[in-house]
């Protein structure tokens, strides 16, 4: 061997997602509550499954094309009307999840030295995914409002600057942004050059006002990477299915790194997800009851913790510092002493510090319990 190295040194410096860990400390425990990761806890709804099934029985095994299936393709851009963005199937790929779709346009458009913004606390796949390409991340703490805002991006935005990675309805804060908070910050990103990749995958779990697909904007069709998928309002998350809708230069340069590295999402999933887009009065029942759950939760909550009220998804991020206690040192007392998962806050960036995130993805009568017990633990009794 040339060198005593066997892993890359970008790979060793990564640090392991802090979701996971937590997570890995609830496997297999039954006594547990887990407000952990954040999973829909509908099944599939019938329809989906059995056309999948159908077309196992039929023998549709094979490949599809690098693209995806032209019928899903056009579904998809048929569906995001709904949020306002006028597009078409030859402006879509296929992906093996919304989790492939942030990397793949990740790696398509940022060189070695280009920096990135994050608005941070955020999700934890962005930062290491850009380091991985040799890009630096401008972190902006947002707390304790959690929004990116135009004048951010001007004090935060220089030459070397090429992208911003916003992601609303927000992993882990549940914030969103209304259409004129989006054209101000559409403003900033014209002004400066950039292009911005838009993770939109609890889009359709947006509760207080409609939806508006930042890629709608005037100015902004040729600046933007949608990214979106079927995992979190369909419930689909173990089959596998997201999307990019790109500019057609930006398409191109992710289907090459696609076509190498996954070649194409499942075809039975694919054909799950043509179905699922026929399915959305199952949506908006899962919807309402996430509605009725984030009322609950935020009411719950603002009895014995600062909150700011989710606008979107189905995570509530409370303000823990009253306790005196860091967010790594709650969540652990508050699992091993309740029996109540959560996740630190920092996992999500450092100003997530101060915070945990939990998931009111799971039925409500444990939702219920689960915040009992944390309450018992914040008064310190129990």
């Amino acid at each position: 061997m040339h060198s005593s190295r066997r892993v890359a040194r970008k790979v060793e410096e990564l640090k392991p997602s802090g979701i996971r860990r937590f997570f890995d400390l609830v496997i297999g425990r039954d006594d547990v509550i887990s407000l952990g990761v954040g999973e829909p806890d509908f099944p599939v709804p019938w329809k989906i499954r059995e056309e999948m099934i159908y077309s196992l029985e039929k023998g549709y095994t094979s490949y599809t094309s690098n693209s995806g299936l032209p019928e899903l393709r056009e579904g998809i851009a048929e569906y995001y009307r709904r949020f306002s963005l006028e597009t078409s199937a030859n402006r879509i790929i296929i992906t093996t999840g919304a989790s492939e779709a942030i990397d793949l346009a990740i790696r398509a458009i940022i060189d070695s030295g280009d920096r990135v913004i994050l608005p941070e606390p955020c999700y934890v796949s962005y930062r290491p995914l850009v380091s991985l390409c040799g890009g630096e991340v401008i972190s902006i703490p947002t707390n304790p409002e959690f929004k990116l805002t135009s004048e951010a991006i001007r004090k935060y935005a220089d030459e070397k600057t090429k992208a911003i990675i916003l992601n609303y309805p927000a992993n882990p804060t549940g914030v969103s942004y209304r259409k004129k908070e989006l054209e101000e910050i559409a403003d900033s990103v014209i002004e400066h050059d950039l292009l911005v990749i838009s993770d939109e995958i609890y889009a359709e779990l947006t509760y207080d006002f409609k939806h508006v697909a930042i890629g709608s904007l005037n100015g902004m069709e040729d600046r933007v990477i949608t990214i979106n998928g079927f995992s979190k309002a369909f419930s689909m998350t173990g089959l596998r299915v997201g999307y990019i809708i790109a500019p057609e230069d930006i398409l191109n340069g992710i289907l090459k790194i696609h076509q190498y590295c996954m070649l194409c999402a499942p075809i039975t999933s694919q054909i799950g997800a043509i179905e699922a887009l026929k399915c959305l009065d199952e949506v908006e029942k899962a919807r309402a009851e996430y509605l009725r759950r984030r009322n609950y939760v935020f009411k719950k909550l603002s009895e014995f913790l600062e909150i700011k009220k989710p606008e979107g998804t189905f995570y509530a991020f409370p303000n823990i510092s009253l306790t005196n206690m860091g967010s790594e040192e709650f969540a652990e007392k508050l699992l091993f002493g309740k029996k109540v998962a959560v996740v630190p806050g920092n996992a999500f960036g450092e100003c997530g510090e101060g915070y945990v995130r939990l998931a009111f993805a799971v039925k409500f009568e444990k939702l219920k319990e689960a915040l009992d017990r944390m309450e018992e633990f914040v008064h310190g009794k129990g």
